[in-house]
């Protein structure tokens, strides 16, 4: 069956390393780590008290006086709609005076919104019986409405964001939402791609956003083990494929792309920025929080992609790795290109932005398939910084701390979640 092309005409993303995207694209080319100490909450006395932040973000220096409508999103809505923003009007299509707006869509992958923590405390403290020393149910139920009141409830469901992108640019195709953890963005453009393919929509505004940078966040990740402890280095906590790692860091932000169908795209002129070529999505079927030990549902992933893109493993020129910093991740992910890609393994440059950016979760994959995509059109590749102890289980070549100039025409991102999510995308330079 004859299926329409898919093409990227927009970007926008929100970082740790800023929200422009030449000049994060080129702090990223420098090698600069955006983790620093958590200013968000005291994270003083926590097992980790370091994050990759977003700096000074204002949702009204992205929206202006739209910002009022949208005055009450939650952080990680906020970091979607900036993004959103860019990206659209990057693509030109704020410029069209005529848009079928039915065949404009929403596709992100996203978390739970951030936790009014104060409110919670509150409730629970006026709810208390300290002369039974046990919760007055009654008592805690009538704080809790009025706490619950206080903390717009609302502002805590991961759909909003999608819901905000839709309001902003009045996009009233299909419009979902998906939360398979740290796969969520790169699953969301996967399954967008597919509406476009089949036709059933022409644009769709696609990607991730999240923010897990608060008490309840750390506190799980660290209970996992899966959070770095280098309280004392920061900038060198993130370390993906180094024998010295202890964990990821944890990021926040947001990456919007968008997708529109090879011929709307052509018809109005637009500018394309790269061609999505494979899609191919796995679960484990293992456990909740482990990868499978062979490496069985990452590796599928990949060999869908390269399948349903129509290639082999010879034509991939780069592969931007999950790469979070963990032992468990960087030794099975570097099994799972092996497995694949055999003997030519060692000869596919494969690097982690997350050595910078930390993991931003559900909006990972929309960030570092953002940073495929600046990778094609500059011809360099990006670095994996504090890479200076190799380890044995990791030996590939991850493009150790310094960008790379290369030939780059189609590249390969890896995004695996919690509960044995895989996806995998695949773009291309395009060629008309």
């Amino acid at each position: 069956m004859q299926r329409n092309r898919v093409v990227i005409t927009g970007m926008g993303w929100v970082t740790p390393l800023g929200a422009d995207v030449q000049r994060v694209w080129q702090r990223m080319l420098q090698g600069e780590s955006g983790v620093r100490p958590t200013e968000i909450f005291d994270a003083a006395t926590f097992p980790t008290s370091f994050s990759a932040q977003v700096q000074g973000f204002q949702l009204i220096d992205f929206l202006g006086a739209e910002a009022e409508r949208h005055a009450d999103v939650s952080r990680n809505a906020g970091f979607a709609l900036a993004a959103a923003r860019m990206a659209w009007d990057q693509s030109g299509l704020s410029r069209l005076t005529t848009l079928e707006r039915e065949r404009v869509g929403v596709y992100l992958g996203s978390g739970e919104g951030p936790v009014d923590f104060d409110n919670l405390h509150r409730c629970a403290f006026f709810g208390w019986d300290h002369a039974q020393g046990h919760l007055d149910t009654q008592r805690w139920a009538e704080q809790a409405y009025r706490g619950f009141q206080q903390m717009r409830e609302h502002q805590q469901d991961p759909n909003m964001a999608g819901a905000h992108i839709a309001c902003l640019f009045d996009a009233q195709g299909p419009n979902f939402d998906t939360l398979t953890a740290c796969a969520a963005s790169t699953q969301a453009i996967g399954e967008a791609c597919q509406w476009i393919r089949r036709g059933e929509v022409e644009v769709m505004i696609s990607g991730g956003a999240h923010s897990m940078i608060h008490p309840l966040g750390v506190t799980g990740f660290n209970r996992l083990t899966a959070l770095s402890t280098r309280n004392n280095d920061p900038t060198r906590a993130s370390r993906p494929f180094d024998r010295e790692r202890d964990g990821f860091v944890l990021g926040e932000g947001a990456g919007i792309l968008i997708l529109e169908s090879l011929e709307h795209a052509l018809i109005r002129g637009a500018k394309i920025h790269a061609e999505i070529i494979g899609y191919g999505s796995t679960a484990d079927a293992f456990r909740v929080t482990d990868i499978h030990e062979d490496a069985r549902g990452s590796s599928a992933a990949m060999r869908l992609a390269i399948q349903d893109a129509g290639l082999t493993i010879h034509d991939i020129d780069y592969i931007n790795a999950h790469g979070t910093g963990t032992k468990e991740n960087d030794e099975l992910e570097s099994l799972a290109i092996k497995k694949v890609f055999g003997d030519h393994a060692k000869k596919v440059p494969v690097s982690s932005i997350k050595s910078m950016m930390g993991h931003l979760v559900a909006a990972a994959g929309a960030v570092e398939l953002m940073t495929c995509v600046l990778a094609i059109r500059d011809q360099i590749l990006p670095p994996t910084i504090n890479l200076t102890t190799p380890d044995p289980a990791c030996d590939l070549d991850y493009v150790p701390n310094q960008a790379r100039p290369a030939k780059v025409r189609t590249a390969l991102s890896n995004s695996f979640g919690f509960g044995g999510q895989n996806d995998t995308l695949i773009i291309r330079q395009f060629e008309g």
